[in-house]
């Protein structure tokens, strides 16, 4: 009797006990989930948003082209004769340095690089650190073949900002220099026009449901059509142009703006395209509040087409646009 007690003691405690494993066993899952799987949701939400404008800072921050056998002209803020460098991306990066995006003016929007020691001579590596008196419509002092020098702009927080005109509401693009420079120069020459007869837009296509409303790509969606983009031309009337040649090529992002091979024709992006790769010159991005504005064009009505065996969408009306400057409050 005594030894049955005993046994008894043990088998009246096992449901207990196995209650207890079962309850320790779930507490382990979920601490599992809690850290594993949450913090990497938090992760990935983050890494989305946030590399939609990293991206764009890199795309300004990261690039250093300038124009070669182009010469800009204007106040020097640094002589070239007792500043020299190798390159002429170090002579941008100079330039940059002075033009950090913190409070206050760029001291320095503009440099020419002299870096051909055969035609440069005793000027070779010579670095002109310039300020222009007006960003949008720089000293040209000459170009051509005969040129020996590089140049290039350099556009601050708040700067190298234009409108582009619609019926439907402005969008306001930054204009990238640093990456684009012979791209950008097209378009501040079109700034100087009162109308950009023929720049319009004639193709428009949403991001249906392959894109989330901040361009990002859903799983297992295909990737058009349609293909979340709204395309037009910028070949206006009266200005001649001449093919871009390749220039910067970023991964296209929600509101860049980029040429379609070396232009006239071009798109503003409604979704991020990595599946794009580099294969776009970028030369602007939208600003993330005039997107409203892209997305509205993108639901205008459309009739289908067929272009080289894709289906696409173009507009049964083509919205024409005109660009002009931006006034900055001082």
């Amino acid at each position: 009797m005594g030894r049955r007690q005993i046994d008894s003691e043990p088998t009246r405690w096992v449901p207990l006990g196995l209650l207890l494993m079962g309850l320790f066993s779930c507490f382990l899952v979920y601490m599992f989930m809690s850290v594993v799987l949450r913090p990497s949701e938090k992760i990935q939400f983050l890494s989305v948003s946030e590399n939609e404008s990293v991206e764009l800072v890199d795309n300004n921050g990261g690039c250093c082209r300038g124009m070669d056998h182009f010469e800009l002209w204007g106040a020097a803020v640094k002589w070239g004769s007792d500043f020299k460098f190798n390159s002429s991306v170090e002579c941008c990066d100079a330039c940059k340095a002075m033009c950090n995006g913190k409070d206050g003016p760029c001291l320095c929007d503009s440099w020419v690089f002299c870096g051909n020691p055969d035609a440069c001579g005793s000027k070779y590596g010579e670095c002109w650190l310039k300020k222009q008196k007006d960003p949008l419509a720089p000293d040209k002092q000459d170009a051509g073949e005969n040129t020996i020098w590089t140049s290039g702009l350099i556009y601050g927080k708040g700067e190298g900002i234009v409108k582009m005109e619609t019926q439907y509401g402005p969008l306001h693009i930054k204009l990238l220099p640093e990456c684009a420079p012979r791209s950008v120069m097209y378009i501040l020459e079109l700034l100087t026009m009162r109308h950009c007869a023929g720049c319009q837009f004639y193709r428009a296509e949403g991001r249906g449901q392959s894109w989330d409303s901040e361009g990002n790509h859903l799983n297992s969606a295909p990737f058009g059509p349609p293909f979340a983009l709204v395309q037009g031309t910028l070949e206006a009337e009266g200005v001649l142009f001449k093919k871009i040649p390749t220039e910067e090529c970023p991964i296209i992002q929600r509101g860049s703006v980029a040429w379609i091979g070396s232009g006239p024709e071009f798109f503003i992006s409604l979704a991020n395209h990595e599946e794009w790769k580099k294969s776009y010159t970028v030369f602007g991005y939208v600003l993330p509040e005039d997107m409203e504005i892209a997305e509205k064009i993108a639901t205008l009505p459309t009739v289908p087409d067929v272009w080289n065996n894709i289906n696409v969408s173009v507009l049964e009306k083509p919205v024409s646009f005109s660009f002009r400057r931006v006034k900055v409050s001082t």
